[in-house]
């Protein structure tokens, strides 16, 4: 299994990711980090590792440079810029297309908190790249206008007792006109520090990549 920290670049600045492929990778899923996290995040890279387990590639992304993650910790300045994030992910998504070991491969995104609104966004940007879209606990709302644009297919992981972010994401899935789904982790929390809640959240990503990347998957908008 290739495995190398990487240097993404996305217009003035470069961003650091850390960057899996295991052999005959079927696809490459880019995660999105949630509001004051990085690429280090436990739950995420708990997720990669069932994913890379189940034949996937993973790129683990910091979406905002050391400057402005120090920045961000006392002004939340960088957190909620949408658009900023959305354009990195994009950036992110191209620079894959061009690398040796995941140029042809089909992309996933996979956003937590408010990475998803930017996961969903970058969708919308790339949508003959993108082939699949996963929020974890995600803030889908956030990507507002872009919502009906997105083509991809896309699965919304809540869990039971993050009442207010399910709500959250019943109202974002009305906006979505690609094919998706809610699904509920009973008695989960918003981090899902339950005990099986992570394992059943990457066992659904999984099953959703496995469905909807690689030849055939066709376009979401006739499912």
């Amino acid at each position: 299994m290739a495995s190398a920290t990487v240097k993404v670049p996305s217009h003035h600045v470069t961003l650091d990711g850390d960057l899996t492929v295991p052999p005959g990778a079927r696809g490459t899923v880019l995660f999105a980090h949630g509001s004051g996290s990085s690429r280090l995040s436990p739950r995420n890279r708990a997720v990669a590792v069932g994913l890379r387990g189940a034949g996937f590639g993973t790129l683990l992304l910091d979406l905002l440079t050391q400057d402005e993650e120090r920045e961000d910790t006392t002004t939340a300045r960088h957190r909620f810029d949408i658009p900023l994030l959305a354009r990195r992910l994009a950036d992110a998504v191209d620079w894959l297309g061009r690398q040796p070991g995941t140029a042809g491969l089909p992309v996933g995104l996979f956003g937590a908190s408010t990475g998803a609104a930017a996961a969903l966004t970058a969708a919308a940007e790339r949508p003959a790249t993108v082939r699949a879209v996963v929020s974890r606990g995600g803030r889908p709302d956030l990507a507002g206008d872009a919502l009906p644009l997105v083509a991809a297919p896309v699965l919304l992981v809540v869990g039971g007792g993050d009442g207010t972010v399910l709500e959250l994401n019943r109202e974002a899935a009305r906006r979505l006109g690609a094919h998706h789904r809610i699904h509920v982790v009973p008695g989960a929390t918003h981090l899902f520090p339950e005990p099986g809640a992570l394992e059943e959240v990457t066992d659904v990503a999984a099953a959703w990549f496995r469905d909807h990347l690689g030849e055939g998957a066709g376009d979401s908008r006739t499912r």
